[in-house]
């Protein structure tokens, strides 16, 4: 009962006017910039992280909250209409959802979309609500070498679970963990890697590298890419948006998989929304009688997509509000938030700030509801937009972001600061080198350097703290399972192309 009560608290908490507001702004530009191809979660949340600056921090987390999830419903309208997955975790979706298009039943694979969304959404935030607390309780019982552990875990984990050379995203991490100790010293109050100048003597600022690495280097890729979008026609009057139902019964235990699924993967440090898609969509098509039809407009190949990554955006806030560890990049993104506005998630978020816990849950079944009747109901409102020419998209957000990153201190150096960070994630973007570690790593760089400090004063400077005690044990070991992840890989890739060559 304690569940349905805090529950109730939190209804009281999201439904005040102000809150209830945020929240719609928070779903609509999350749709809108899941729609508008390029940009994605992370950088919308970091783009409009200005819009929280002087709110209350349960009112800044759930238009956070909305943008994030909000993204997940709006990335299907350009995967199915022009075959260009509006983020990553839409990938999938353009498979079928654009044949779907192609023949004539684009209202029915958008519709199939959003309510799998929804119920998948739906599902995740009851299983969220009764496994959150739990988590919470258990996690008090870590100490400094488990918090070690377990931010370790996360790193390794990225390293493991992310697409391209893991090499790469290693020294992506490396870096941010490098710009999170540039400052005083927290333990002797000495300048670090300060250049002799007196801006860099509070380390570097979170929000003008996010807005410079998602922000500045989404603008620079999209220019370099300006390319008129050729939107296929379809009827998206409602009465041909609601799937038949022949279609629910279809799509109806693909959609109950890919929720547990996704919410599974979106708990997991470093897998996130993506991951859950791609294999969300493999497991159906390895179930299905018929595997022949995916690829050519089979509706099971969008709903389970869309509904894993719903389930995986709820999934990925459970370790960023129990265990204070973001999961992804948006999570990260997230989580600086918090910790600007005076809030540091972790076990005893739930008991010190309960209000902002069951505020942000009681939110996000209010706006999974205003998801469901936008992406219905407006589908072609949000389409328009997509006809909005590039270049004028590309001017709002560099306006957008100049004057967010200059409010945060009124000071011209975090401008310049987001700028050269902007083109730094341009040029990593070119090399193949991932943005999002670097975040997640200065993020969490001065927390594990805390921790770990705390850890070798426990033991008077031996490193058999975090073996010694068992629950570090565990992740440790987890965490070098998950950095030979990539090794075993690799070795396999060796192994099979040699079998190919001598056969």
């Amino acid at each position: 009962m304690d569940v349905l009560s805090n529950l109730a608290m939190g209804f009281g908490v999201a439904l005040s006017p102000v809150n209830l507001l945020f929240c719609f702004i928070g779903v609509v530009f999350g749709t809108i910039i899941g729609a508008l191809p390029g940009i994605g979660p992370s950088a919308g949340v970091a783009i409009l992280l200005p819009l929280t600056f002087g709110r209350n921090p349960v009112t800044a987390i759930i238009m956070l909250a909305g943008i994030y999830y909000g993204a997940m419903y709006g990335g299907t309208i350009t995967s199915v209409l022009i075959n260009v997955p509006g983020e990553a975790s839409s990938v999938m979706t353009t498979i079928d959802g654009y044949q779907m298009a192609r023949k004539g039943r684009a209202g029915v694979a958008l519709g199939i979309a959003a309510l799998g969304s929804f119920i998948a959404g739906t599902i995740s935030q009851v299983i969220f609500m009764f496994l959150a607390p739990t988590l919470a309780s258990w996690a008090l019982s870590f100490g400094p070498p488990e918090y070690v552990a377990l931010m370790l875990l996360g790193f390794t984990a990225l390293a493991g679970l992310t697409e391209g050379s893991p090499s790469k995203t290693i020294i992506a991490t490396l870096a941010g963990l490098f710009l999170s100790i540039v400052g005083i010293d927290i333990v002797s109050g000495s300048a670090r890697f300060t250049l002799g100048t007196r801006q860099l003597l509070g380390g570097f600022d979170f929000l003008p590298i996010a807005m410079g690495l998602f922000g500045i280097t989404e603008v620079l890729a999209s220019v370099e890419k300006i390319q008129p979008l050729e939107i296929q026609k379809a009827d998206l009057a409602l009465k041909n948006v609601f799937p038949k139902a022949k279609d629910w019964v279809a799509t109806r235990w693909a959609i109950l998989r890919s929720t547990f699924l996704g919410f599974v993967v979106g708990v997991l440090p470093g897998a996130g929304a993506t991951i859950a898609s791609f294999l969300s969509y493999a497991s159906e098509k390895k179930l299905s009688k018929h595997p022949e039809t995916f690829g050519k407009g089979e509706i099971v190949g969008v709903a389970a997509p869309e509904s894993a990554n719903n389930a995986a955006s709820v999934g990925a806030m459970v370790p960023l509000l129990t265990l204070g560890v973001p999961g992804s990049a948006t999570t990260a993104v997230m989580m600086g938030a918090l910790m600007m506005l005076g809030l540091r998630p972790g076990p005893l978020l739930f008991e010190k700030n309960p209000q902002f816990v069951w505020g942000l849950i009681a939110s996000m079944y209010i706006g999974n509801v205003l998801l469901v009747i936008l992406n219905i109901a407006f589908i072609p409102t949000f389409v328009q937009i997509l006809r909005i020419p590039q270049w004028i998209l590309s001017s709002l957000i560099v306006v957008f972001c100049v004057v967010g990153v200059y409010s945060l201190n009124n000071n011209l150096n975090d401008v310049w600061i987001m700028l050269v960070f902007g083109i730094l994630g341009f040029v990593m973007r070119k090399l193949g080198y991932p943005q999002a570690p670097l975040v997640l790593a200065l993020v969490l760089g001065s927390q594990l350097e805390m921790t770990l400090r705390q850890s070798l004063m426990i033991s008077h400077g031996s490193l058999a703290i975090f073996f010694t005690r068992p629950i570090s044990r565990v992740l440790i070991v987890v965490a070098i399972v998950m950095l030979l992840i990539p090794l075993a890989r690799g070795i396999v890739a060796r192994i099979r192309k040699t079998a190919g060559v001598t056969q």
